[in-house]
This record gives structure tokens, C-alpha cells and sequence, in this order.
């Protein structure tokens, strides 16, 4: 076990990927010689080959494209969007091509492609450099989406990304990437779909994903110190979404909290909300609430730290949900 970046550990997660298939491809704007805008690459063309790990044009919805047409010829491209709002120009062949060719060919064709996307704010950049469009993707029969928060999670859902036949969406917390953790490289990887309890709690459940986990566990360490114990979980996978352990958490807690980034309106946190209150209805002693960033583009740098969600916020949604 050793103790690794977010960045560094999908560094390994992907060079692993790598020997282990000689069918995996890295596909991306500046990954090669420069190891991408994060360095996420690093050193990987170096060592496997600029027929491996491939410098694109710059051109998503070539990139994407070019992706779909290796997977009919027994590839796995790995491709990375070197930032989330680059992700539009590709988006019709993601959602026309990518997610339906499976269910067009009657399960004759598969399409194991990931599409790296770092994604969120909090790295003092603009818009197209800052959002969260996970729900796109989310709302996208066809496709699978999720999301790492640790660095163990990042070494090995991108080793089960690669390896499944499915097109999977993979979404990398950027503001993160600095921070370090323990990798286990020996372990049984946890499923790749299933959400997991990051700190057990009895007084309120508090659901987050990606960048957010982070937050949620800085707001319930808190929290604590008031006396006050909360459930975090991390949901890992965005599509589909594992749902049981967000239903246990809720029934002995009996209050729900929700946080992303991305803005509320349609978001993942409504449809959480919506099938904790379906199924929960009579565990719950107050209303589901969301934390989320404001339902605006995203904002100047100056004044990012206001949009995003932080402990401040999710502590006082807490506090109202123990107000009803």
C-alpha cells in the first residue's frame, strides 16, 4: 500500500490498463508528449508508444468518433476530454452513436469505450473549464456514468472502466487530483456500481459523489463536534445509481441531505430525492434537501468559492432538515 495523488493513482490505474490488454488506446488532446493539461498521462507515451497513447487533434467529436470505429475492430480507447466543457462538440456522437449502437445491433456490437472527463469547479477557472454535466450523460440510456473520490477508487474504477464492455462516462473530481490518499494495489476492488458508506452516522444521511465527498466528510467531522453524527455516503456511480444504501441510511435516520456541484434544476439530486421519498416516505422525518450550486452558468473565478457548495452550506441544510 502506498500513498498517492488522486492524478497519480489514475497515472497507474491507466499505465496498469495498459500491459495488462494490448487493446487499450489512450485517445486525447495533449495526452502524449505533454501528459495532458494534468498530467494524468504522464509518462505514458513514453513507455507504450505514440500507437498507444495517441496526441489528437484538437476535435471531440473526431476523437469520439474515431473511438467508435476502434471498438468495432476489437479496441478499448480510452479517451480524455482535456476539460468538461469540451465535451459538447462530441456530444452527438456520444448520445447518437456511443450509447444506441449496442441496442441498434441487438446486442451484436459493443462499444467498451471510457471517456475521461475532469470535471467540476474550484480550480480558479472559467467557464467550459468548470462545470458539471453529469446529468446529461445520466439522463443517456445506453451509457454508464461514475465518478472517483479517493485515490484507491481512482486506481481501480479506471481498471474497471477499461476492462467492461460497456461505454462508461468517467468523471475525474480536478479540484482534487492533488489530494492524497492510501492505494491498496493488492485488494479486492469494491463493484464498480455500488455506492459505499464513507462515515457511518445515526442522526441524518448526507449523499454525495465526486468532489463533494470530500466536503460532506469535512461538514460531518464538524458536525460531530456538536454532537451531531452523520452518514456520508459516496455514490461512486451516477448511472446507475445503487440506491439500497441510501435507503438503509435514510430509514435510520430518518433525514436525507444531497450535494453536488452541478445546479439543482433536473439534477442528480432530484432523482434521489424523488426515489428516497417513493420508497422512504414513512422513514422520513423531514423534507429531502439539496445542496447544489445556483441554477446559473458558471461564474467568474473571483466568485466561484460562492457558488459551490461548501461545509457552511451543507451544515445548515442539516440544520434545517432537524428544523421541520
Amino acid at each position: 500500500m502506498e500513498t498517492v495523488t488522486i492524478g497519480k493513482a489514475l497515472n497507474l490505474g491507466l499505465r496498469r490498463a495498459l500491459e495488462d490488454d494490448p487493446k487499450v488506446i489512450l485517445m486525447g488532446e495533449d495526452i502524449g508528449r505533454l501528459g495532458g493539461v494534468f498530467r494524468i498521462t504522464d509518462g505514458l507515451q513514453k513507455d507504450f508508444g505514440d500507437d498507444r497513447v495517441i496526441d489528437t487533434p484538437l476535435a471531440e467529436s473526431g476523437i469520439v468518433g474515431t473511438a467508435v470505429g476502434l471498438c468495432l475492430r476489437g479496441y478499448r480507447p480510452v479517451l480524455e476530454i482535456q476539460f468538461d466543457g469540451f465535451v459538447y462538440p462530441a456530444y452527438d456522437q456520444i448520445v447518437s452513436q456511443v450509447a444506441k449502437m449496442h441496442y441498434r445491433s441487438r446486442g451484436q456490437v459493443r462499444v467498451p469505450i471510457v471517456i475521461r472527463i475532469p470535471y467540476g469547479g474550484g480550480i480558479g477557472a472559467v467557464e467550459h473549464h468548470s462545470e458539471s454535466p453529469e446529468a446529461y450523460f445520466a439522463h443517456t440510456a445506453g451509457l454508464k456514468v461514475v465518478t472517483c473520490a479517493s485515490p484507491d477508487d481512482a486506481y481501480w474504477m479506471i481498471q474497471q472502466a477499461i476492462a467492461s464492455d460497456d461505454p462508461i462516462i468517467f468523471f475525474e473530481p480536478k479540484r482534487r487530483y492533488w489530494e492524497k490518499g492510501p492505494v491498496d494495489t493488492d485488494t479486492e476492488p469494491y463493484p464498480l456500481h455500488a455506492a459505499r458508506v464513507a462515515r457511518p452516522g445515526t442522526d441524518a444521511t448526507v449523499v454525495a459523489y465526486g468532489p463533494m465527498v470530500r466536503t460532506a466528510l469535512d461538514a460531518a467531522t464538524a458536525a460531530a463536534e456538536e454532537g451531531r453524527e452523520l452518514e456520508v455516503i459516496d455514490l461512486r456511480s451516477i448511472s446507475p445509481l445503487d440506491m439500497a444504501p441510501v435507503y438503509e441510511s435514510v430509514r435510520k435516520t430518518g433525514r436525507l441531505v444531497v450535494v453536488h456541484e452541478a445546479p439543482s434544476n433536473v439534477g442528480v439530486g432530484a432523482e434521489i430525492a424523488a426515489r428516497v421519498t417513493e420508497q422512504c416516505f414513512y422513514s422520513l422525518e423531514a423534507p429531502v434537501l439539496r445542496v447544489c450550486g445556483f441554477n446559473v452558468p458558471y461564474p467568474a473565478a473571483r466568485v466561484e468559492e460562492d457558488f459551490l457548495p461548501d461545509l457552511d452550506r451543507v451544515l445548515d441544510a442539516v440544520d434545517r432538515s432537524f428544523g421541520w
